[in-house]
């Protein structure tokens, strides 16, 4: 997002952007209702009809335990030895967790989370220290956690925009838009 937010503000200098740094659910809410015009957040796996929604980005998530986790030492892991241990997940609103949630329920498997934050950074730490093991996206993976080689299909969130498909956006949020879908294209 910083170099498209540097491209707009070279293009458009006379343009100033109210930003606020929210949760994507809070901004999706948002949007709803009409509090704000435009969100870049991570994509509900179930939008709302009056949502306009488009993917920018994709962000592939991990499985990960700290260096020393019982099952560090795996190289091939299923989901149901997952079930085994506790996870450290955001909360049960947010669409990362949904996204959890849906690959353990599509096998039938019971999910046990033993600790919530919504704050990626807290549960890398979490889960560096040995408290369990988590989803992360692969850019916040450190040399502090390993990956687990699951054998199912992999997790990828949908990272991108949404606006209210009832109201008009601004001339600078359509800019910012049309710079959005020429990376989304490019």
């Amino acid at each position: 997002m910083p170099p498209v937010l540097k491209a707009y503000h070279r293009r458009y200098p006379g343009v100033t952007l109210e930003l606020k740094f929210d949760e994507s659910e809070r901004a999706y809410e948002g949007i709803l209702k009409g509090e704000l015009e435009l969100a870049l957040i991570t994509l509900s796996p179930h939008p709302h009809t009056s949502i306009r929604s488009e993917t920018v980005w994709q962000d592939p998530l991990r499985y990960v335990v700290s260096r020393d986790h019982p099952l560090a030492s795996r190289d091939q892991l299923s989901l149901q030895e997952l079930t085994h241990f506790n996870a450290i997940l955001p909360g049960s609103n947010t669409f990362t967790r949904q996204l959890a949630v849906r690959q353990f329920e599509r096998l039938g498997l019971p999910l046990h989370v033993g600790m919530t934050t919504n704050y990626m950074d807290t549960i890398r730490m979490m889960v560096s220290i040995g408290l369990g093991w988590s989803l992360l996206p692969q850019t916040l993976i450190d040399d502090s956690l390993k990956v687990l080689e699951i054998g199912s299909a992999p997790i990828v969130r949908q990272l991108g925009y949404i606006y209210h498909r009832d109201r008009t956006l601004s001339n600078a949020a359509r800019q910012l838009v049309e710079m959005l879908q020429e990376v989304a294209d490019g």
